[in-house]
Protein backbone atom coordinates (compact mmCIF):
# COMPACT_ATOMS: atom_id res chain seq x y z
CA UNK A 1 0.00 0.00 0.00
CA UNK A 2 0.94 3.59 -0.85
CA UNK A 3 1.05 6.74 1.64
CA UNK A 4 -2.46 7.80 2.99
CA UNK A 5 -2.14 11.42 3.54
CA UNK A 6 -4.78 14.02 5.30
CA UNK A 7 -4.21 17.71 4.09
CA UNK A 8 -5.97 20.30 6.57
CA UNK A 9 -6.50 23.66 5.29
CA UNK A 10 -7.12 22.27 1.27
CA UNK A 11 -8.54 25.89 0.45
CA UNK A 12 -5.56 27.72 1.21
CA UNK A 13 -2.97 28.03 -1.64
CA UNK A 14 -0.45 25.73 0.44
CA UNK A 15 -2.69 23.00 1.17
CA UNK A 16 -4.64 23.29 -2.67
CA UNK A 17 -0.58 23.32 -4.17
CA UNK A 18 0.76 20.12 -1.29
CA UNK A 19 -2.30 18.41 -2.36
CA UNK A 20 -1.78 18.52 -6.53
CA UNK A 21 1.74 17.28 -5.96
CA UNK A 22 1.09 14.73 -3.82
CA UNK A 23 -1.91 13.78 -6.47
CA UNK A 24 1.02 13.81 -9.27
CA UNK A 25 3.38 10.81 -6.55
CA UNK A 26 2.26 7.25 -7.62
CA UNK A 27 3.66 6.45 -3.87
CA UNK A 28 0.65 8.44 -2.71
CA UNK A 29 -2.28 6.24 -2.63
CA UNK A 30 -4.87 8.57 -1.14
CA UNK A 31 -5.17 12.00 -0.11
CA UNK A 32 -7.96 13.32 1.77
CA UNK A 33 -8.40 17.00 1.96
CA UNK A 34 -10.61 19.33 4.83
CA UNK A 35 -11.26 22.91 4.77
CA UNK A 36 -13.85 24.94 5.34
CA UNK A 37 -14.36 26.37 1.94
CA UNK A 38 -13.52 24.12 -1.14
CA UNK A 39 -10.26 23.93 -2.81
CA UNK A 40 -8.53 26.72 -5.12
CA UNK A 41 -6.68 24.49 -7.57
CA UNK A 42 -7.56 21.72 -9.75
CA UNK A 43 -7.26 18.84 -7.95
CA UNK A 44 -8.57 15.51 -9.37
CA UNK A 45 -8.08 12.25 -6.99
CA UNK A 46 -8.01 14.17 -3.94
CA UNK A 47 -10.57 13.83 -1.38
CA UNK A 48 -12.66 16.83 -0.37
CA UNK A 49 -14.16 17.05 3.27
CA UNK A 50 -15.81 20.18 4.40
CA UNK A 51 -15.43 20.41 7.99
CA UNK A 52 -15.83 23.23 10.57
CA UNK A 53 -13.06 25.66 11.91
CA UNK A 54 -12.22 23.53 14.37
CA UNK A 55 -11.87 20.37 12.61
CA UNK A 56 -14.10 18.68 15.20
CA UNK A 57 -14.66 15.86 12.57
CA UNK A 58 -10.98 14.52 12.58
CA UNK A 59 -10.50 12.10 14.83
CA UNK A 60 -13.44 10.13 12.70
CA UNK A 61 -12.19 10.88 9.17
CA UNK A 62 -8.39 9.62 10.52
CA UNK A 63 -10.05 6.63 12.00
CA UNK A 64 -12.19 5.84 8.62
CA UNK A 65 -9.28 6.64 6.21
CA UNK A 66 -6.40 5.16 7.57
CA UNK A 67 -4.36 8.45 6.64
CA UNK A 68 -0.56 7.55 7.89
CA UNK A 69 0.56 11.14 7.07
CA UNK A 70 -1.52 14.70 7.89
CA UNK A 71 0.03 17.89 6.87
CA UNK A 72 -1.37 20.87 8.68
CA UNK A 73 -1.64 23.75 6.65
CA UNK A 74 -4.51 25.56 7.81
CA UNK A 75 -3.03 27.79 10.88
CA UNK A 76 -4.03 31.55 10.75
CA UNK A 77 -0.65 33.48 11.00
CA UNK A 78 -2.56 36.97 9.62
CA UNK A 79 -4.50 38.87 12.37
CA UNK A 80 -5.83 41.23 9.40
CA UNK A 81 -9.78 40.37 8.42
CA UNK A 82 -9.99 37.69 11.17
CA UNK A 83 -11.88 37.21 14.52
CA UNK A 84 -10.07 36.27 17.67
CA UNK A 85 -12.57 33.81 18.07
CA UNK A 86 -11.82 32.25 14.60
CA UNK A 87 -7.93 32.37 15.44
CA UNK A 88 -8.68 30.57 18.42
CA UNK A 89 -10.84 28.35 16.94
CA UNK A 90 -8.61 26.87 13.84
CA UNK A 91 -5.56 27.36 15.58
CA UNK A 92 -5.61 26.31 19.51
CA UNK A 93 -9.33 23.76 19.24
CA UNK A 94 -7.96 22.91 15.36
CA UNK A 95 -4.78 21.86 16.52
CA UNK A 96 -5.92 20.29 19.73
CA UNK A 97 -8.30 17.95 17.29
CA UNK A 98 -5.91 17.34 15.05
CA UNK A 99 -3.13 16.10 17.35
CA UNK A 100 -6.24 13.77 19.51
CA UNK A 101 -6.55 12.44 16.05
CA UNK A 102 -3.41 11.26 15.08
CA UNK A 103 -2.67 9.91 18.86
CA UNK A 104 -6.05 7.96 19.34
CA UNK A 105 -5.44 4.24 19.60
CA UNK A 106 -7.29 3.49 16.09
CA UNK A 107 -4.35 5.93 14.54
CA UNK A 108 -1.93 4.78 11.52
CA UNK A 109 -0.73 8.08 11.59
CA UNK A 110 3.83 8.15 11.65
CA UNK A 111 3.94 11.40 9.84
CA UNK A 112 2.82 14.63 11.18
CA UNK A 113 3.83 18.49 9.27
CA UNK A 114 2.76 21.65 10.99
CA UNK A 115 3.23 24.69 8.98
CA UNK A 116 3.43 27.39 11.53
CA UNK A 117 5.52 30.96 11.23
CA UNK A 118 8.07 33.40 12.53
CA UNK A 119 5.53 35.26 13.89
CA UNK A 120 5.65 33.20 17.00
CA UNK A 121 9.01 35.04 17.89
CA UNK A 122 7.70 38.20 17.68
CA UNK A 123 9.22 41.44 17.33
CA UNK A 124 10.74 43.87 19.96
CA UNK A 125 13.63 46.19 20.64
CA UNK A 126 15.58 43.38 22.68
CA UNK A 127 15.45 41.33 19.83
CA UNK A 128 18.73 39.40 18.48
CA UNK A 129 19.74 40.03 15.25
CA UNK A 130 18.71 36.33 14.43
CA UNK A 131 16.45 33.97 16.06
CA UNK A 132 17.53 30.22 15.64
CA UNK A 133 14.66 27.56 16.63
CA UNK A 134 15.95 27.76 20.16
CA UNK A 135 16.00 31.15 20.85
CA UNK A 136 13.52 32.07 23.58
CA UNK A 137 11.09 35.16 22.85
CA UNK A 138 12.41 38.59 24.09
CA UNK A 139 8.85 39.40 25.89
CA UNK A 140 5.81 37.91 26.61
CA UNK A 141 3.38 37.59 23.71
CA UNK A 142 0.94 40.38 23.15
CA UNK A 143 -1.43 39.80 20.14
CA UNK A 144 -4.03 36.34 19.51
CA UNK A 145 -2.00 35.53 16.79
CA UNK A 146 1.47 35.23 19.01
CA UNK A 147 -0.65 33.62 21.41
CA UNK A 148 -2.11 31.17 19.80
CA UNK A 149 1.08 30.16 17.79
CA UNK A 150 3.06 30.26 21.07
CA UNK A 151 -0.01 27.90 22.22
CA UNK A 152 0.21 25.60 19.30
CA UNK A 153 3.46 24.96 19.68
CA UNK A 154 3.01 24.24 23.27
CA UNK A 155 0.68 21.04 21.62
CA UNK A 156 3.13 19.90 19.15
CA UNK A 157 6.16 19.55 22.17
CA UNK A 158 3.47 17.60 24.13
CA UNK A 159 2.49 15.07 21.39
CA UNK A 160 6.20 14.71 20.36
CA UNK A 161 7.34 13.45 23.46
CA UNK A 162 3.92 11.25 24.47
CA UNK A 163 4.04 9.81 20.70
CA UNK A 164 7.91 8.98 19.69
CA UNK A 165 6.85 6.83 17.03
CA UNK A 166 5.89 9.75 15.03
CA UNK A 167 8.22 11.77 12.42
CA UNK A 168 6.60 15.53 13.60
CA UNK A 169 8.02 18.38 12.02
CA UNK A 170 7.44 22.23 12.21
CA UNK A 171 8.03 25.06 10.16
CA UNK A 172 8.63 28.48 11.32
CA UNK A 173 7.71 30.00 7.74
CA UNK A 174 9.22 34.10 7.53
CA UNK A 175 6.95 36.42 5.49
CA UNK A 176 5.84 35.50 2.22
CA UNK A 177 6.09 37.59 -0.90
CA UNK A 178 4.59 35.89 -4.51
CA UNK A 179 1.88 36.22 -7.08
CA UNK A 180 -0.33 33.85 -5.81
CA UNK A 181 -0.76 34.69 -1.68
CA UNK A 182 -2.21 37.92 -0.65
CA UNK A 183 -1.60 39.17 3.04
CA UNK A 184 -1.58 42.35 5.15
CA UNK A 185 1.96 42.87 4.42
CA UNK A 186 1.06 42.36 0.62
CA UNK A 187 -1.18 44.12 0.32
CA UNK A 188 0.30 46.91 2.30
CA UNK A 189 3.06 46.86 -0.69
CA UNK A 190 0.08 47.21 -2.79
CA UNK A 191 -0.69 50.69 -1.92
CA UNK A 192 1.00 53.86 -3.36
CA UNK A 193 1.56 54.87 0.08
CA UNK A 194 3.01 52.28 2.19
CA UNK A 195 3.10 52.10 6.08
CA UNK A 196 5.99 52.51 7.61
CA UNK A 197 7.11 53.55 11.39
CA UNK A 198 8.44 56.90 11.24
CA UNK A 199 12.21 57.32 12.52
CA UNK A 200 12.37 53.27 12.26
CA UNK A 201 13.52 51.44 8.91
CA UNK A 202 13.21 47.99 10.52
CA UNK A 203 15.20 45.11 8.90
CA UNK A 204 12.77 42.44 7.50
CA UNK A 205 13.08 38.72 6.00
CA UNK A 206 11.35 37.16 3.02
CA UNK A 207 10.55 33.94 1.40
CA UNK A 208 9.03 32.62 -1.83
CA UNK A 209 5.83 31.04 -1.82
CA UNK A 210 7.64 28.33 -4.05
CA UNK A 211 10.26 28.17 -1.39
CA UNK A 212 7.72 27.59 0.89
CA UNK A 213 6.26 24.55 -1.59
CA UNK A 214 9.03 23.19 -1.72
CA UNK A 215 10.25 23.13 2.09
CA UNK A 216 7.17 21.36 2.79
CA UNK A 217 7.38 18.78 0.24
CA UNK A 218 10.77 18.31 1.64
CA UNK A 219 10.51 17.61 5.22
CA UNK A 220 7.54 15.29 4.21
CA UNK A 221 9.41 13.60 1.83
CA UNK A 222 12.28 13.10 3.47
CA UNK A 223 10.77 12.33 6.61
CA UNK A 224 12.70 15.06 8.40
CA UNK A 225 11.62 15.60 11.88
CA UNK A 226 12.05 18.85 14.43
CA UNK A 227 11.81 22.58 14.11
CA UNK A 228 12.95 24.37 11.76
CA UNK A 229 12.92 27.78 10.71
CA UNK A 230 11.93 28.45 6.61
CA UNK A 231 13.17 31.91 4.84
CA UNK A 232 15.33 33.34 1.96
CA UNK A 233 18.88 34.62 3.24
CA UNK A 234 19.33 37.61 4.50
CA UNK A 235 17.52 40.46 5.68
CA UNK A 236 16.08 43.71 3.57
CA UNK A 237 15.58 47.22 4.89
CA UNK A 238 11.93 48.14 4.55
CA UNK A 239 12.65 51.54 3.00
CA UNK A 240 14.53 49.26 0.47
CA UNK A 241 11.33 46.75 -0.27
CA UNK A 242 9.18 49.74 -1.04
CA UNK A 243 11.37 51.27 -2.89
CA UNK A 244 12.03 47.96 -5.04
CA UNK A 245 7.86 47.62 -5.37
CA UNK A 246 7.65 51.27 -6.50
CA UNK A 247 6.00 52.95 -3.85
CA UNK A 248 6.52 55.70 -1.34
CA UNK A 249 6.27 54.93 2.73
CA UNK A 250 3.84 56.90 4.88
CA UNK A 251 5.22 57.70 7.94
CA UNK A 252 2.96 56.58 11.03
CA UNK A 253 4.14 57.69 14.55
CA UNK A 254 5.11 54.69 16.43
CA UNK A 255 3.33 56.43 19.50
CA UNK A 256 0.10 54.64 20.48
CA UNK A 257 0.82 51.82 17.59
CA UNK A 258 -1.52 49.58 19.26
CA UNK A 259 -4.18 51.75 18.62
CA UNK A 260 -3.12 52.06 15.08
CA UNK A 261 -4.68 48.96 13.65
CA UNK A 262 -8.51 50.48 14.53
CA UNK A 263 -7.60 53.72 12.83
CA UNK A 264 -6.39 52.97 9.79
CA UNK A 265 -8.85 49.76 9.38
CA UNK A 266 -11.23 52.86 8.79
CA UNK A 267 -9.56 53.80 5.63
CA UNK A 268 -9.10 50.46 4.45
CA UNK A 269 -5.94 49.98 5.56
CA UNK A 270 -5.00 46.35 6.60
CA UNK A 271 -2.29 46.61 10.01
CA UNK A 272 -2.64 44.04 12.50
CA UNK A 273 -0.73 44.76 15.56
CA UNK A 274 1.95 41.99 14.68
CA UNK A 275 2.61 43.71 11.66
CA UNK A 276 3.05 47.00 13.33
CA UNK A 277 5.58 45.49 15.74
CA UNK A 278 7.52 44.15 12.45
CA UNK A 279 7.60 47.54 10.86
CA UNK A 280 9.12 48.90 13.77
CA UNK A 281 11.62 46.46 14.89
CA UNK A 282 11.82 44.23 12.00
CA UNK A 283 12.79 40.02 12.40
CA UNK A 284 15.70 37.88 11.45
CA UNK A 285 15.55 33.75 11.99
CA UNK A 286 18.57 31.79 11.23
CA UNK A 287 17.92 28.81 8.66
CA UNK A 288 21.26 26.44 9.37
CA UNK A 289 19.26 23.83 11.11
CA UNK A 290 17.25 22.99 7.75
CA UNK A 291 20.44 23.87 5.67
CA UNK A 292 22.22 21.59 7.60
CA UNK A 293 19.25 18.48 6.85
CA UNK A 294 19.68 19.67 3.40
CA UNK A 295 17.06 22.16 2.59
CA UNK A 296 17.93 25.52 1.11
CA UNK A 297 15.50 28.39 -0.33
CA UNK A 298 15.93 29.05 -4.01
CA UNK A 299 15.52 32.61 -4.07
CA UNK A 300 16.98 35.01 -0.98
CA UNK A 301 14.88 37.28 0.89
CA UNK A 302 15.91 40.11 -1.83
CA UNK A 303 15.06 37.95 -4.79
CA UNK A 304 11.42 37.24 -3.12
CA UNK A 305 11.42 41.11 -2.98
CA UNK A 306 12.38 41.74 -6.60
CA UNK A 307 10.61 38.66 -8.08
CA UNK A 308 7.17 40.30 -6.21
CA UNK A 309 8.18 43.98 -7.19
CA UNK A 310 7.90 42.75 -10.81
CA UNK A 311 3.94 40.95 -10.41
CA UNK A 312 3.23 44.45 -8.99
CA UNK A 313 5.05 46.27 -12.28
CA UNK A 314 2.65 44.25 -14.47
CA UNK A 315 -0.22 45.41 -12.58
CA UNK A 316 0.78 48.88 -11.49
CA UNK A 317 -1.34 50.98 -8.70
CA UNK A 318 -2.81 53.81 -10.92
CA UNK A 319 -0.91 56.70 -9.78
CA UNK A 320 2.18 54.87 -7.96
CA UNK A 321 5.81 54.69 -9.59
CA UNK A 322 6.63 51.93 -11.70
CA UNK A 323 8.38 48.87 -9.87
CA UNK A 324 11.83 48.48 -10.34
CA UNK A 325 13.94 45.21 -9.86
CA UNK A 326 17.31 46.93 -8.50
CA UNK A 327 17.52 46.19 -4.71
CA UNK A 328 20.00 47.50 -2.09
CA UNK A 329 20.64 44.99 0.43
CA UNK A 330 22.44 45.51 3.57
CA UNK A 331 25.52 43.50 3.28
CA UNK A 332 26.79 43.58 6.93
CA UNK A 333 23.53 41.11 7.52
CA UNK A 334 22.96 39.37 4.11
CA UNK A 335 23.81 35.79 5.03
CA UNK A 336 23.41 34.35 8.81
CA UNK A 337 27.28 34.25 9.70
CA UNK A 338 27.98 32.46 13.11
CA UNK A 339 30.79 35.21 13.88
CA UNK A 340 28.25 38.10 12.95
CA UNK A 341 25.68 36.96 15.43
CA UNK A 342 25.93 38.35 18.79
CA UNK A 343 24.20 36.46 22.14
CA UNK A 344 24.78 33.12 20.41
CA UNK A 345 27.38 30.43 21.08
CA UNK A 346 29.75 29.46 18.62
CA UNK A 347 28.89 26.06 16.87
CA UNK A 348 30.61 23.18 18.42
Amino acid sequence: MGRRVLVTGLGTIWGGRIARHLEADPDVEAVVGLDTTEPTVPLDRTEYVRSDPSYSILARIVKATGVDTIVHTSLVVDGARTSGRRVHDVNVIGTLNLLAAAAQPESRVTTVVVKSSTVVYGAHHRDPVWFDEDTPRSSSPRHRIERSLVEVESFVRDFAVDNPHVTLTLLRVANVLGAGITTSLTRALERRLVPSMAGFDPRVQFVDEDDVVRALLFVLERQVGGVYNVAGDGLVPWSEVVAACGRRRLPLSPAGRHMLPGLLGRFGIDLPPELTDLLTYGRGVDTGRLAAAGFTCARTSAAAVAAFAETLHRRPTPGAAPAGSDLRVDERVARPVPALVPDRPEPG
